[in-house]
Formats: structure tokens, sequence, C-alpha cells
């Protein structure tokens, strides 16, 4: 499949928008599937799933069936959820296994992939069980949540989220539990979505509570090669401030911080000081997406000696207090953000808008991800760990 765009300006005073039929056209969509989604990190699951020696979970990536295990050395695999038979799935939901057990004619494999029973095959000619093994994908974690990619020849994770990790190193994201989950479906296309969370440009038009809690002035965005961070301080609150304003977040001193990370082409990590946010942006249609919001926190012992550490009053009914705040406000903040999102995509299929401009104050994060986008749509072969870092 051959998808015609134009080219896209890297000068963002110079440049306009991807075009309409990038959001309205089930062609493109099909293209980005095996383009973009079958040769990036996509979140699957959490490590809490694949804590122990068997146990699993099955998803699915870019149309993909996909199982997840931890074999029975610890060390964490996945394979595309396909019997080399007759392409029966050898594992359903998520639970513990000593084998992986195709459910169609019972060909078993161990959890690390291995071919090892295949009933009733005898007086097959030229077939080596050793050749029909699963077929692996990689597999990768960071802070609680578990990622694959289906490219053989793809960056690692470390290196698409190079500077992540540092920069998060103090919030101990691997020792966070879950402690809400959330999923919307949005009558979009996936890049609506992104567009919309990657500038504060809408805020004071479509979030009037969250622009009172924000420096919007203060507000921006930082471009790196595979993702971006944005810089949104809290504005802190007065004594003369009605108890009505009572900021949602847990923590409005004058130097309250937090980090907020895209990571291409639809995950991100919203950092506080007690809890991490993670969403992910899944594409179901070329006009239909699923947003999953997990909220994790500090397990409860690991609260209270982090209170005593920091010589803290916060308890953990405080702190999940605090966080079930913030889940609410959130939920009003995602419920604005859909109906603009809709909105967007009902205009984009009018004859009267094929494309946009870029507004340089505000909406260079939104051009970066629209340049990465064109970047892996045109690009002729698959990335190699030997992208050029730029």
């Amino acid at each position: 499949m051959k998808i015609e765009l134009p080219i896209f300006q890297p000068e963002l005073a110079k440049a306009s928008t991807l075009p309409k039929s990038l959001y309205t056209d089930p062609a493109a969509y099909a293209h980005e599937q095996e383009r973009i989604f079958s040769r990036t990190w996509q979140p699957v699951g959490r490590i809490e799933q694949v804590q122990t020696p068997g146990s699993y979970f099955t998803a699915d990536v870019a149309g993909e069936p996909i199982v997840v295990v931890r074999d029975r050395e610890g060390v964490l695999r996945a394979f595309y959820n396909v019997c080399r038979h007759r392409a029966g799935p050898v594992a359903v939901g998520c639970g513990n296994r000593q084998t992986l057990t195709c459910r169609y004619h019972g060909w078993t494999y161990s959890l690390r992939g291995e071919l090892r029973n295949t009933p009733e095959f005898e007086g097959v000619e030229c077939f080596t069980k050793s050749d029909f093994g699963l077929r692996a994908v990689s597999v990768d974690t960071f802070g609680p949540i578990v990622f694959v990619n289906l490219s053989p020849d793809s960056l690692a994770l470390s290196t698409v989220i190079n500077g992540i990790p540092q920069a998060t190193e103090r919030f101990s994201l691997a020792r966070l539990t879950l402690c809400e989950r959330k999923v919307y479906e949005v009558a979009c296309n996936w890049k609506v979505y992104i567009d919309n969370y990657l500038e504060g440009y809408h805020i004071p038009i479509v979030h009037p509570a969250l622009y009172r809690e924000l420096d919007y002035a203060a507000y921006r965005v930082d471009t790196h090669r595979y993702y971006s961070s944005q810089h949104a301080p809290l504005r802190p609150k007065k004594e003369s401030d009605p108890p009505a304003t009572a900021s949602p977040y847990t923590d409005t001193t004058a130097d309250a911080k937090a980090l907020y990370y895209w990571v291409f082409p639809g995950w991100m990590l919203n950092v506080y000081p007690d809890n991490l946010q993670f969403n992910a942006v899944i594409p179901l249609a070329v006009d239909r997406t699923q947003v999953i919001f997990e909220w994790y926190m500090l397990a409860a012992g690991a609260m209270i000696q982090r209170a005593v550490d920091e010589n803290t009053a916060r308890d953990p009914e405080a702190a999940r207090a605090a966080i079930a705040k913030g889940i609410a406000f959130s939920d009003e903040v995602q419920k604005e953000d859909i109906e603009i999102c809709e909105a967007v995509q009902k205009g984009l299929r009018s004859r009267s808008y094929d494309r946009g401009r870029f507004c340089v104050k505000r909406e260079h994060g939104v051009h970066h991800f629209q340049s990465l986008v064109h970047e892996f749509l045109m690009e002729q072969s698959p990335r190699s760990s030997v992208d050029n870092q730029r």
C-alpha cells in the first residue's frame, strides 16, 4: 500500500498540519497499523500480572494476538499467541500455567516457546519440532508497565525513552501499584486525541477549571527524538482563595513539580510526588479510539516508609483520598477532551477543510508528533538499532 503525502515542512512557522485524509481514510489507518504500531513499543500490561514463574496474560497489538509470560527461570518473554500448526490460540486471558497449550488441537509449548508435544502427529515427514516453536516478540518494561514491539529490527525501549528513566528515578516507579483504572472510547481518530494532548493552547477555552489550576504563562513543551515533555507548573494557592477553589492536586506549594511525558506514538506518563498516571491511546478504527487511564501509587508499607524518610505527616489514607480527588478532576477534564475531540473529527470530514497551520507559540509539540507520523509513514524500510540519534 502506498500513501501519497505532501512534504512535511520541518520549520514550524512555515508548516501545515497533516492532511485530513490521514484522519478519515480507512486505507491510511491500515497503513499506520503496519508502519507505526507494528514498529514501535506498545504498552500491553503490568509487571504485577507476570510477577511469578508461569504467570501470563494475553493482549492485542496492531491486530496481532500476543501472549506475555514469565518462564520458569524468571525471564519475561512474549510470543505471538498463534500455534504453529493451524493458528489456534495457545493462551486465553490471564493466569498461571506450566506450559502453553493450543486450544484447537493440543499442541503444547514450553514457557520458553519450544514445541514439546504434538498429539497423534506420527508419520509426518520432514518435520522437526525445533523448527516450529512459537514466534518470539521483543518485550521490555519501564516502571510498572510491560511493553512489546513486533518489529525484529526495533530500537531498544531504553533508546526510545532515553532521558525519561533518569528524570523519574527519584519516584521509584517500579514500586508503584495500580489503584484505579478507567477506559474511555472516543469517536475520533487516534491522532486527534494525541494532537489535543500535546498542546496547552486549548486549555483556557476547553478546560476552565484546569486553567485556574495552572500557571498557563509558564506552560511549555520540550521535544526530543521520540518523545516530548510538558512543563505545566501548578498555581500556588493563596490563603485568600475561597474553599470552593480547593485544588484537586495533592501538593500546590510554590515548588510543586510534576512531570508529563508523551512517547511516540501513543502513551503518556504523568508523574506526581506521590502517584503516577499512565495513559495509553489505542486505535480501534479510523474514527474510533480507546484511551486507558491508570493511576499508580506506592503500596501502603512503602508509602509509610517514604513518609518517615521524608519526615512528612502524610499517611496512606490521606494519600488515597487525595488521589481519589485527583481522579475525579481528571475524569472531568477527560470528558471535556472527548467532547472537543469528537467535534474535531466531525469537522475533519467537512469538504471545507483539508489542512491547517500551527500556532508557533503553543503547538510545536503537535508539529513534532505529526513530523514523526509523516516520517514513519514515508519510510521505505524498517528502522534498526543503528537509527541515527537525532
